[in-house]
């Protein structure tokens, strides 16, 4: 059993337009092949999960016109990789254990501005198949983006 505490709470964020393609941002600063991914990022003490899924949304995307229509279940969990120089690991996190939250937009394309918080996270975005997520994210997050396909294919229209 994963000792849940020595990972950091997160959501993960699945945007779907309604015609059933989802959203995808390539990370700013980041080398290809393996540079596109869903909103994502961490959670605040005592914040709700919702809450936070709708907030990592707001500030990576402009995104705030969209519905809640489904959310997995439990935490899925990965680690960061050993030589993962990452900030999170260096205060301590095996991981991230994080819980899905998947949206249909329902706001104009001229909502999404990547530069709508002061970090920014993408410098690109497009809308494609759910399914070709795991080969689009960095090899150690796949598991947990095949699991996410997996409980929200049902939701492609």
């Amino acid at each position: 059993m994963t000792d849940l505490s020595r990972y950091r709470p997160n959501v993960g964020v699945v945007l779907f337009h309604p015609d059933g393609r989802v959203w995808y941002g390539r990370r700013a600063g980041t080398e290809g092949p393996h540079n596109w991914q869903f909103p994502q990022g961490g959670v605040d003490d005592g914040e709700d999960l919702e809450t936070a899924a709708r907030r990592e949304l707001g500030e990576e995307t402009g995104v705030t016109s969209a519905e809640l229509i489904a959310s997995t279940e439990d935490w899925i969990v990965y680690d960061f990789p050993a030589g993962y120089g990452g900030t999170k690991a260096a205060r301590g996190w095996a991981g991230q254990k994080q819980r899905w939250f998947a949206f249909r937009f329902t706001g104009e394309e001229s909502e999404i501005d990547l530069e709508a918080h002061g970090d920014i996270e993408f410098d690109a975005w497009r809308w494609g198949a759910l399914a070709d997520a795991p080969d689009l994210i960095v090899p150690f997050k796949r598991d947990v983006y095949e699991q996410v396909v997996a409980v929200f294919a049902p939701l492609v229209v």
